[in-house]
C-alpha cells in the first residue's frame, strides 16, 4: 500500500496547478450541471421558456437541449486545451494505457449515444420538467447497467482522453467530474421522481373520478 500511495502522489507531482487553463476547465466542469438544473427548475416552475417559445414545450425543449449540447462542446473544449498545457507522465505514456483509453473512449460513446437514442432528445434533454413525460421507466440496455448511462458514460470518456494524453491532470478533472455528477444525481433523481409520482397521482385521481360517475 505505501508504494501504491507514493506511486498516486508521483502521479499528482506532475500537475501544473499554475496553470489557469486547469482552473478555466474545473470551473466549466461544474458550471454545466448547475446551468441546466437551475433552468431546468424554474421552467418547470414558471414555464418560462415555454412562454418564451409561444407556448410551445417541445420547441423550448430543443432549445434548452441546443444549448446543453453547445455548453458541453465549450467544456471539452477547454478539457482538451487544459491537458495540452499540463506535462504527461511516463506511467500514463504506455501501449497498454493507450489501449485501456480506446476502450473506454469506446465504452462512454457508447453508453451515452445509446442512452440518447432510447430516450430521444426530449427524454434526455430534461423534457420531464417542460411536462414532456416518458410512458414508462426505460430498462433496455444501457440502463440494464446503470441508471446514469450519460453520466457514467461521460465520466469514462474524460477518464479515457485523459490517458491518450498520459495527463495526471486529466485524471484529477476526471475524479472532479465524477464528483460534480454524483451529486448532481442526487439533485435531479428525486426531483425527476416527484415529476412522475405527480402525473400518477393525478391519473390515479382522474380514474377514480371517472369509476364514481359511472
Amino acid at each position: 500500500m505505501p508504494l501504491v500511495a507514493k506511486g498516486v502522489a508521483d502521479l499528482f507531482n506532475f500537475v501544473d496547478y499554475s496553470k489557469p487553463s486547469l482552473a478555466l476547465s474545473a470551473a466549466a466542469i461544474v458550471f454545466n450541471p448547475i446551468f441546466w438544473n437551475i433552468v431546468a427548475r424554474r421552467e418547470h416552475r414558471t414555464k418560462f421558456l415555454t412562454r418564451a417559445f409561444g407556448g410551445n414545450a417541445q420547441v423550448a425543449c430543443y432549445f434548452l437541449a441546443a444549448t446543453i449540447f453547445g455548453l458541453g462542446l465549450v467544456r471539452d473544449f477547454l478539457y482538451e486545451r487544459a491537458l495540452r498545457d499540463q506535462p504527461s507522465h511516463p506511467l500514463l505514456e504506455g501501449t497498454n494505457v493507450k489501449y485501456a483509453a480506446y476502450a473506454l473512449l469506446a465504452l462512454g460513446n457508447t453508453f451515452v449515444i445509446t442512452s440518447t437514442l432510447r430516450l430521444g432528445i426530449t427524454g434526455t434533454f430534461l423534457g420531464d420538467y417542460f411536462g414532456i413525460l416518458m410512458d414508462g421507466i426505460v430498462t433496455g440496455f444501457p440502463f440494464n447497467v446503470t441508471s446514469a448511462p450519460m453520466y457514467y458514460g461521460s465520466t469514462m470518456s474524460f477518464l479515457g482522453t485523459a490517458l491518450l494524453y498520459g495527463k495526471p491532470a486529466g485524471l484529477l478533472l476526471t475524479a472532479w467530474v465524477l464528483f460534480v455528477y454524483i451529486v448532481a444525481i442526487q439533485f435531479e433523481n428525486p426531483f425527476t421522481a416527484e415529476i412522475y409520482a405527480k402525473r400518477d397521482r393525478e391519473k390515479a385521481k382522474a380514474a377514480g373520478t371517472g369509476k364514481k360517475e359511472l
